[in-house]
């Protein structure tokens, strides 16, 4: 047989291959990344919607007058908001935050909404990064989430500190989402280590749930906080999943998707062990809460 009658065998084998690969693409589902993992207690999971309510009502001018209030509302009251800084108020150094004190759960809440993509100074904050920049604690973090945590410690940790000594028997819990999720993360790191300018805290008294967060922290270190950070990703989020650079992709946006097609064929063909063995590349921190709807093509 010559040469020339193999080839449309080959291009038929080759195409047969593709549509294999875009038919597994298409029934994958989310779930498969999790499968194995162990189901959340309803005593885990139950601090989650709420906090989630509490970053959306960061968003609101006036909470005793809301515009976006899921249908059974915040389930906050107004009179516990202890403070709220805009971005007049930060200069831009962080996203907007809330400090609110949960009475009915025992509970001190920082609360940082997400990204805001009108806003220049939160992209500047998501671009301040490069690999292998800055370090903290023996591990790598992303150097513009590091400094907007830094500022909010320095601005409010006379007011935490007060709150814990007052209320020694409430938790002290960072939420965010999005940008502020990176930001609550590399926050709950500083007060960690930091826990004399919070009153002396017993580090089991400090929560964080970060949800949809940005890679921000290394592997090595989203293991050592596991105990106190959380993740939430929701199904095929796109944030805590991606390897490509924060500013290449903000950098990129009008040949974006040529960009993520190129990172995902080469994350395709690296070995997984190779990836762990940068201790450089960054991860979502904490221990990570997956949820799911186990159905194709959704």
């Amino acid at each position: 047989m010559s040469v020339a009658c193999c080839i449309p065998l080959v291009e038929c084998v080759s195409c047969l291959a593709c549509v294999r690969w875009v038919w597994k693409k298409f029934l994958y589902t989310a779930g498969q990344e999790s499968e194995n993992w162990g189901a959340a207690t309803p005593e885990e999971f139950e601090p989650i919607p709420r906090l989630c309510r509490y970053i959306l009502s960061v968003y609101e001018d006036d909470l005793r007058n809301p515009m976006w209030a899921p249908p059974e509302g915040y389930g906050m009251n107004p009179d516990w908001v202890l403070l709220k800084k805009e971005y007049t108020d930060t200069q831009g150094k962080v996203s907007p935050y809330m400090i609110y004190l949960d009475h009915e759960n025992s509970d001190i809440v920082l609360a940082i909404r997400g990204l805001d993509m009108g806003k220049e100074s939160d992209i500047l904050m998501l671009l301040d990064n490069k690999l292998g920049q800055t370090t903290y604690d023996g591990g790598y973090v992303h150097n513009g989430l590091l400094k907007a945590a830094q500022y909010v410690l320095e601005e409010e940790c006379g007011v935490l500190r007060g709150l814990v000594e007052k209320f020694s028997g409430y938790s002290l819990t960072f939420a965010g989402h999005s940008l502020g999720a990176g930001v609550v993360t590399l926050l709950t790191l500083l007060a960690v280590n930091n826990r004399e300018k919070l009153g002396g805290i017993e580090r089991k008294r400090i929560r964080c749930f970060a949800i949809a967060p940005a890679r921000c922290i290394s592997l090595n270190l989203a293991v050592r906080y596991a105990d106190v950070i959380n993740s939430v990703v929701l199904q095929d989020d796109f944030l805590p999943r991606t390897t490509v650079a924060l500013e290449h992709a903000f950098k990129s946006l009008l040949c974006f998707p040529c960009l993520m097609c190129i990172m995902c064929l080469k994350d395709t063909c690296t070995l997984e062990e190779k990836m762990l063995q940068d201790p450089r590349r960054l991860y979502a921190p904490g221990r990570l809460y997956h949820i799911i709807v186990r159905k194709p093509f959704r």
